[in-house]
């Protein structure tokens, strides 16, 4: 229970007492960090322009600059970009449906050179120009890590893909009705073309770009610069033969002869036959043969058939090529060779185990003659049916892999590339090389040998994490590109014309491109507010959807399945049920994503079976080299494991391992889950899919009138309450000043209080707003006047929050029973007593919108004059035509008067002697008013009337816009009284007992000041008061000046702040004026709602009971709710 000490709020914390048997070794990390540091490195904003690393905006600028003309004699160059203030802040975005977001300028140079000047070499500069240019808008991120977009809290849910670089894997025997595994590489960039390898059953190795037609890949061999002759050199050692004038000697080479049969005798040097024929040959036989130091055998003629050279062999005489490198020797060929006098005859050396001849049997199918044959050949594949003339083949070849422009395999891309393929370095260029494509096939060639291993798509190392800032970034590049082109066909002008920058450019691209990412993308999704919990969740969401990721249909079993690296990385509970299954997943507690991208979880260093307190964070693939202990492994006082076995993970797998073995011990046991499981207490003890719904179902809790804290909590409670931004907390220390519903005043710490900034800070509670779930998002103050405060203490409870802690549902006393029936399987039974208590009822917040158009007919008007209206209706609208605030309404009820004119018509006689009687209104307006739908009923809690620029505004209109500024001038009133308060008591101390020259009230030159003329004087005139001493004098002016400076800023303040209000609103097309009633409407617990434990413990209400009905212990307490016990 909380202490009532009326001291210190921050002694009247709920005490709770934690049952955990070991200290927490590292704190929660701030849950919403990955969002939020994710779009800080994106803008940069609070950058100087020098410093800023080449992230987000700026390496989308640096990437489209600069820009040159198609004659190269103009050009622009990026040279910084600045970020404005918003216009409007978070709520009035809300309110008014507007985006909040700031206006991006960049600062770019128009160079001219000279024509006459210029060389090839160098260039002469003729002209420059600066200038700042619009470049579209960037939404801001909230404090809460959301956005509002268009008025309304979106969050864009952070991606995981596939991570650039190359990928080794085979179809597991799908494709092939033998069952033969088929290996394929795949490069991937991240940005670009995609570029396979893939064997066909027959073994022959084929290459495809972007999934188009497949071809050999020597094709793609011989297009980087290689021939038949190297293509084999790179991928087969050679077996040597010296012609003889039957049959031939071959070298002998132990490793390559060993486990084969002999298809011949083999003997030694003296003749002795080591090796009969059609026997297998063995370790013992090729000991035999080196230790008679046997370096040749004789092979028969039909052993060398078959067989395929190496090399180009060449006449030495006439210079004619005899046999082509990958020729099959054939008797005609042998003969050839021996007539031509050919001795030496390298051939490859293949095998049916480990040295498969696949490059040779490629080489076999491809038909291209050199270089440039293949280049035509992939242009053919690209380009079908454009003539292929040499510059546009060799630009396209270019274009594919090593424009930096068009191919860009990225840090990570690079980093993983170079990895794979064994290389010590991590970085390199950003495009492919002709050494990385050599090697890729190499490892492909290796793997159908069977050395190596296939990868593991779904392991954490090969998927990476794509953040807010990242996909705002790519969504930027694409409209640079966009406005790329435009420029470059227009600065051929700019020679010609005196132009400017601004003229040249149309943000009109970055702009559509950005609306369309925050407004219509898969990612950028409507934030699920119905309680703080299901807030945190949505911004800590990881999709494997979206675009450049699955697809629902296409996505398998083994991409939706919990995978071992997930550990500490990824919740295995918490995922929707459904089709998405496993496609949704959730941040773990302490995980973060390193500079890559990949999701690292902590571990804390083990030394000689001594667990320090160093934490050290791990990659997926980082962890595989280590051997961890579980968290609950048992540790004695100085932290030195007790058992001589701990339960250990090694590269995935659960061993146990001598202690002194162990490296590393996680940091929590609660580090494997994400913030909704790790909310359920005695996670351990349930079963998965039960707490998967548990853990799901919190997030759907509706926030009830009095939050009431858990009996039973995990500790988290806190930790989320705070992160998610529902609680208001102090963001400095001092003390309560005043507070009533609405507002919370603190006088803040000389200490934290920074020279030339007001010493106040106020908190404007939020009252009564509707989320986007139409919950009820209120704040009350916790705190009273005289509190102390402490940095980061809570000062007010929020949505679902009980004295700083998340309080989603209420203690309430269950009964396992059946009940007549009414409880059977996932029906509920409650006590009358919980409704009329209140425990479950909610409040909801409906928006009603109207607006006044203007017709063809004429413009539609809000007013009070509405025909057939009854006077009871009429009395509870103001004269503009719109409800009161307070006003209970019920189904049927008028909200906004509004009347639309109607065409003219023949009228029949009734029409007439009405129109006769009671004017013109009557007939050519027809009503068409706001009304209460039915199955609605509350209280109308707040109007927003917005109007059109130009149009005069309704005494309502202005009423609200005077309420508004009369509050804000309550504010600064406050902020003022403070920042006196204080100087006076710095001039009383710096004043009292110092002499002066003079003063008000005709104080005499050399008399000394003391309180009691301080008191006589009236305050405002105390910096009359003329010190003897210069140094106090200064001091006092320095107070004044300050003091007028504080008064002149909030004065500014207030005006703009008027200007914003008295400013046209802007209103979609032919809407003139617009209405917004609020009602807020409570609704109690009734048979037919859902109610839900913490442990997946789910059903619907069937029946609500009179007390004296219900089930009652031994002590005659009857229970709130009865639950069936199966």
């Amino acid at each position: 229970m909380p202490t009532t000490s009326s001291y210190s709020f921050t002694e009247r914390k709920r005490i709770r007492k934690n049952f955990g048997n070991r200290e927490s070794v590292l704190e929660i990390p701030y849950l919403l960090q990955m969002q939020k540091d994710a779009y800080t490195a994106f803008l940069q904003a609070g950058v100087l322009p020098q410093k800023r690393t080449n992230d987000g905006l700026q390496a989308a600028f640096t990437g489209a600059f600069p820009i040159v003309s198609h004659n190269g004699f103009v050009e622009m160059k990026f040279l910084d970009y600045n970020l404005a203030k918003p216009g409007f802040d978070v709520r009035e975005c809300q309110t008014r449906g507007l985006t909040y977001g700031s206006a991006v300028r960049a600062r770019v140079q128009l160079i001219i050179y000279d024509r006459e000047s210029s060389t090839a070499h160098s260039k002469v500069v003729k002209e420059v120009k600066e200038q700042e240019v619009y470049m579209g808008e960037v939404p801001l991120m909230t404090d809460k890590g959301s956005f509002v977009i268009n008025g309304t809290e979106r969050v864009i849910v952070s991606q995981l893909h596939r991570s650039p670089g190359v990928f080794f894997e085979h179809d597991k025997g799908k494709t092939h009705s033998s069952g033969k595994l088929l290996f394929s590489a795949r490069i991937i960039p991240y940005r670009g073309s995609w570029l396979d390898f893939e064997f066909d059953p027959k073994d022959i190795l084929y290459f495809r770009v972007d999934r188009r037609r497949k071809m050999p890949v020597t094709i793609l061999l011989k297009a980087i610069g290689l021939n038949p002759e190297s293509i084999l050199a790179n991928f087969f050692v050679n077996d040597s033969f010296q012609l003889m004038d039957s049959g031939a000697q071959m070298e002998f080479i132990a490793e390559r002869m060993r486990g084969e049969v002999a298809r011949f005798d083999i003997t030694s040097k003296s003749g002795k036959v080591i090796v009969a024929k059609d026997k297998r040959i063995t370790v013992r036989h090729t000991r035999e043969l080196e230790e008679s130091k046997t370096t040749h055998i004789s092979v028969p003629e039909d052993y060398l058939l078959g067989r395929v050279v190496a090399k180009n062999i060449v006449d030495t005489e006439t210079g004619e090529i005899i046999a082509k490198a990958n020729d099959e020797l054939t008797e005609v060929l042998l003969k050839k060779l021996r007539t031509a006098g050919v001795q030496e005859l390298p051939c490859i050396y293949t095998n049916e185990l480990d040295q498969g001849a696949y490059i040779s049997q490629t080489l076999r199918t491809d038909e291209t003659v050199d270089e440039f044959a293949a280049r035509v050949a992939i242009y053919r594949m690209m380009r079908p049916g454009e003539p292929p003339t040499e510059d546009a083949v060799q630009a396209l070849f270019q274009r594919l892999f090593y424009n930096p422009d068009t191919y860009d395999l990225s840090r990570v891309g690079r980093m993983k590339f170079n990895a794979k393929l064994g290389r010590a370095e991590s970085t390199g260029p950003m495009v492919l090389t002709n050494e990385d494509i050599l090697s890729v096939v190499k490892i492909l060639v290796d793997l159908r040998n069977g050395r190596g291993e296939v990868d593991d798509i779904d392991h954490l190392g090969n998927r990476r994490v794509r953040c807010v800032g990242e996909l705002a970034e790519n969504q930027y590049r694409t409209g640079l590109a966009r406005i790329e082109k435009a420029v470059k066909e227009r600065l051929g002008q700019a020679e010609q014309e005196p132009l400017m920058p601004h003229d040249l450019i149309n943000s009109k691209p970055i702009s559509a491109a950005l609306k369309e990412f925050f407004g219509a993308s898969q990612l950028s999704q409507f934030m699920d507010q119905t309680n703080p919990l299901s807030e945190i969740t949505h911004k800590r969401r990881i999709s494997a959807l979206g675009p450049g990721g699955l697809t629902r249909e296409r996505a398998g079993f083994e991409v939706r399945d919990v995978h071992v690296t997930h550990y500490g990385r990824v919740c295995p509970i918490e995922t929707p049920e459904g089709p998405n299954i496993g496609l949704i997943n959730s941040l773990a507690l302490y995980a973060r994503l390193n500079e890559y991208g990949f999701i690292e979880t902590p571990y804390r260093r083990v030394v000689d079976g001594k667990a320090t307190m160093q934490i050290d964070y791990l990659s997926a693939i980082e962890e595989g080299k280590y051997v961890i202990a579980q968290a609950n492994a048992g540790l004695d006082k100085n932290g030195v494991l007790t058992d001589e076995l701990v339960s250990a993970r090694e590269a995935g797998e659960s061993i146990f391992v001598d202690a002194a073995r162990v490296q590393y011990m996680d940091v929590s046991p609660g580090q494997i889950v994400s913030v909704a499981a790790s909310l359920v207490p005695f996670l351990e003890h349930d079963d998965a899919n039960r707490a998967l719904m548990g853990a799901n179902m919190q997030r759907q809790a509706v926030p009830v009138l009095r939050p009431e804290k858990a009996f039973v909590g995990t500790g988290i409670e806190r930790v989320s309450a705070i992160d998610s931004g529902t609680v208001v907390t102090a963001t400095r220390g001092g003390v309560v000043d005043y507070v009533d519903a609405t507002r919370i005043v603190v006088r803040v710490n000389d200490a934290e209080a920074q020279a030339g900034e007001v010493g106040v800070d106020i908190y404007n509670l939020i009252k009564y707003q509707r989320s986007n779930q139409n919950t009820n998002i209120h704040q009350r103050a916790i705190v009273k006047k005289g509190d102390k405060l402490a940095k980061g203490d809570v000062i007010a409870d929020g949505a679902s929050t009980d004295l700083g802690e998340l309080a989603l549902g209420q203690n309430m006393l269950i009964g396992f029973m059946p009940w007549n029936g009414y409880n059977f399987e996932d029906s509920i039974l409650i006590s009358e007593r919980v409704v009329a208590d209140d425990r479950y009822t909610s409040i909801h917040i409906e928006e009603l919108v109207v607006m006044a158009r203007d017709t063809k007919l004429g413009a539609e008007e809000i007013t009070r004059d509405i025909p057939n209206l009854s006077e009871q209706q009429l009395s509870r609208m103001d004269d503009s035509g719109i409800i009161f605030v307070g006003a209970e309404v019920e189904p049927g009820d008028t909200l906004v008067g509004k009347v639309t004119p109607k065409g003219e018509t023949t009228l029949t006689p009734e029409e007439k002697l009405l129109r006769a009687i009671f004017g013109e209104k009557a007939s050519d307006v027809k009503d068409t008013s706001l009304r209460v739908s039915q199955g609605s009923r509350g209280t109308v809690i707040d109007v927003q009337v917005f109007t059109r620029e130009g149009i005069q505004r309704d005494k309502r209109a202005q009423q609200i816009i005077d309420d508004e500024l009369k509050r804000f001038r309550l504010d600064l009133n406050d902020q003022l009284r403070i920042v006196e308060l204080d100087s006076f008591a710095r001039i009383e101390k710096l004043l009292i007992g110092k002499v002066a020259n003079g003063g008000p009230q005709k104080l005499a030159k050399g008399s000394k000041i003391d309180k009691a003329y301080l008191d006589a004087v009236e305050k405002y005139h105390w910096f009359d008061i003329r010190p003897a001493d210069d140094e106090v004098a200064a001091q006092l002016e320095s107070i004044k000046n300050s003091t007028e400076q504080t008064r002149h800023s909030f004065d500014l303040a207030f005006e703009e702040k008027r200007k914003k209000l008295t400013q046209g609103d802007e209103l979609p097309a032919g809407v003139l004026k617009m209405v917004k009633v609020y009602l807020a409407v409570k609704r109690r617990l009734q048979p037919g709602d859902k109610m839900a434990g913490r442990h997946g413990n789910k059903g619907v209400v069937s029946k609500i009971l009179p007390v004296e009905d219900m089930p009652f212990m031994a002590d005659g307490t009857p229970c709130d709710v009865v639950l069936n016990p199966l």
